[in-house]
């Protein structure tokens, strides 16, 4: 595409640019990063919040690149007179609108469900691309675990986030290049506060909960608050294509509900446990095999059962089962839908190797998803509720104390560990949380321990189980490293649960990546 024809995408934003009819040249790639440009490259300059990309635009000129668009005044920067330039005030949204017009606006071509929220976001988004595909819809799916288009399955990243915009409007192009019709895309408050799931013209936005998170980053709860809103608020102002019906999914027992609601001009559904809720579930029965529930439909009773173990998980079902309704799906389709998806990587995922009590990895990070995921574990044992958890370093230090005190009052058991501690002190961070534990009555050596080394502290957990007991190892789930410094180390809490348990009861355990924090 010509330079000329793609900028027209981002015309209304443009404080000056160099490029002449006899200086248009072809594009064929748009990226942020200057290691990506090849020959016909638009790179995108932005100041990023360590990096500023400015400082690497002769870079992505000797590697190819054709055009350049950037923050800062041309008068400012060094550039080549046959590389046109384009100043522009916000390079985040221009970036997403411009991979949104390289690509042929792909969303435009898709009904787009966004799914937000502090916890079970990536559950959710599995559940309800699980209830589409049965109801025989041609659904992808984005997660920060995935990317599933048709039957190919990408990865999406080692942590978790949505991935950048040129990358997902890549990925909608995949899509609609595959011939499908949905697309139910997780979407961060990263994402939204840096644009990067901008120009994805959404139709349906569904929320699960918004509680304490990533204050490291938006700096207060209303900032981030905002950021998970403008996935709501920009409902009414995206793209509206033929017959799709416009739709806000928020969850009613949350105390997001009211604000998010006046905050949207499109159709709303309220979801919940709540008998006030439009779309509500009732008599819901936990076992180790699953959840029963059943739900409100325009006035009737349906039963459901999903193989996803707590009352969390009826809420996200909750949350599928009203996007189903929105695409006109039978009853008996989302039913099918709901009780077919085995699990999610990560998310209360059980292992059984033969030992006598729950062994369980679940992402639960922040104090709310913790203490619903211990008040699960509860439910299902007359024995111990046994938690392995961290915090992460360089991020919000408040909920350290938090999730230690609310492990110290709905676990009998507590065993403080790594989780990402970046260039932070990790005993330090233990230090915090130790106090967390101590303000609730634990006693450090009898009801809580301190075990730098997250493997030695599955471990531990399991050696100290009893029958019926369970085991919790929280926060990592399906990452697949652990970040140490400036490093990021090979992990697995799923390979390391496995081992733990073959090795305590005497059998084969598949190999463990090692730590710094290990003395093996």
């Amino acid at each position: 595409m010509r330079l000329s024809e793609l900028t027209a995408a981002i015309s209304d934003q443009l404080v000056f640019s160099s490029y002449t009819s006899t200086l248009d040249p072809d594009i064929n790639y748009v990226t942020h990063d200057s290691r990506q440009v090849k020959s016909g490259t638009l790179f995108v300059a932005r100041k990023g919040d360590s990096v500023d990309g400015h400082q690497f635009i002769a870079n992505a000129i000797s590697a190819g690149a054709a055009a350049i668009v950037g923050e800062l005044p041309a008068n400012q920067l060094e550039l080549d007179s046959a590389v046109p330039y384009l100043h522009i005030a916000d390079a985040k949204p221009a970036l997403a609108w411009l991979a949104a017009a390289l690509y042929g606006f792909p969303a435009r071509q898709l009904v787009m469900i966004g799914v937000t929220g502090t916890d079970g976001k990536t559950t959710t988004s599995n559940l309800i691309h699980s209830v589409l595909t049965t109801g025989g819809l041609k659904t992808g799916l984005i997660s920060t675990v995935n990317a599933v288009i048709g039957e190919t399955q990408q990865d999406t990243g080692l942590h978790v986030t949505t991935p950048d915009a040129h990358e997902v409007q890549h990925y909608l192009a995949q899509m609609v290049s595959a011939g499908l019709t949905h697309c139910v895309l997780e979407v961060t408050s990263h994402g939204l506060a840096q644009h990067r799931v901008t120009a994805c013209e959404f139709d349906i936005a569904v929320v699960t909960n918004i509680t304490h998170e990533h204050l490291d980053y938006h700096g207060s709860q209303a900032a981030y608050f905002d950021a998970k809103a403008m996935l709501f608020e920009g409902l009414a102002k995206s793209y509206r294509k033929p017959g799709v019906r416009k739709l806000a999914l928020l969850n009613q027992d949350d105390s997001s509900y009211a604000e998010l609601r006046d905050r949207t001009d499109v159709e709303v559904i309220g979801y919940g446990l709540s008998q006030v809720a439009r779309l509500h579930a009732k008599n819901a029965k936990l076992t180790t095999k699953g959840t029963e529930f059943d739900v409100t439909l325009n006035g009737s009773w349906a039963a459901f059962q999903t193989q996803l173990i707590g009352l969390f998980n009826v809420n996200n079902s909750l949350a599928a089962i009203g996007v189903g309704l929105s695409q006109r799906l039978a009853i008996e389709t989302i039913q099918k839908g709901i009780a077919s998806l085995a699990g999610v990587a990560g998310r209360m995922q059980l292992f059984d190797e033969g030992q006598d009590f729950v062994a369980i990895v679940d992402f639960a990070h922040t104090p709310k998803s913790l203490e619903a995921i211990l008040k699960t574990a509860r439910a299902l044992t007359n024995g111990n509720v046994i938690a392995v958890f961290g915090s992460a370093g360089l991020r919000d230090v408040q909920k350290r104390r938090w999730m230690a005190e609310v492990s110290a009052t709905h676990a009998d058991l507590t065993v403080l560990t790594a989780e990402d501690p970046r260039t932070e002190s990790l005993d330090g961070i233990l230090d915090d949380m130790a106090a967390g534990c101590t303000k609730m009555g634990g006693r450090e050596g009898e009801t809580f321990w301190r075990i730098p080394d997250r493997f030695a502290a599955i471990q531990y957990a399991v050696s100290i189980a009893s029958a019926g007991d369970v085991v919790l190892a929280c926060g990592k789930a399906h990452e697949q490293s652990m970040c140490f410094g400036t490093t990021e180390y090979p992990w697995d809490d799923r390979i390391a649960m496995q081992a733990a348990l073959c090795l305590e009861l005497g059998k084969a355990a598949p190999d463990v990546p090692k730590l710094p924090t290990s003395k093996a």
